[in-house]
């Protein structure tokens, strides 16, 4: 996995989670439930977010613990195979808790790589 490869995913992990706070977070759980197109789109996100996640290089993985990383790839495995018995419940909790950090991870990542990008950045030196 490259650098460029780790840009992409984490740029997608960005990208889908701040659809999912724009979406299901800000109607709330009530229309999450009664809502069907949203509830099916929230999943769907949640699933290719998860499958990005798995796609980051391990290096990245292991600079961040404090990210659930198997657990994503758990929950990605339960709604792809086991999508007719998923728990409504865990769904709506890791939309509320856990995608708004995962999403800051990603972020500051791709803030930091950009910084690294730019021509005559200072480098710290005091010059």
């Amino acid at each position: 996995m490259t650098e460029h490869d780790d840009t992409l995913y984490l740029a997608h992990i960005d990208a889908t989670a701040a659809l999912i706070e724009r979406t299901a977070l800000l109607r709330g759980r009530a229309e999450f439930d009664r809502d069907f197109e949203l509830r099916d789109a929230t999943m769907y996100r949640l699933q290719t977010l998860a499958e990005s996640t798995q796609r980051v290089a391990a290096s990245f993985k292991e600079a961040h613990p404090e990210i659930p990383w198997d657990d994503i790839a758990g929950f990605r495995n339960r709604a792809v195979h086991g999508y007719l018995t998923i728990d409504l419940d865990i769904v709506w909790d890791i939309v509320e808790r856990d995608v708004s950090p995962l999403a800051e991870c990603a972020r500051l990542e791709l803030d930091h790589r950009r910084q690294l990008e730019r021509p005559g950045r200072d480098l710290g030196l005091g010059l």
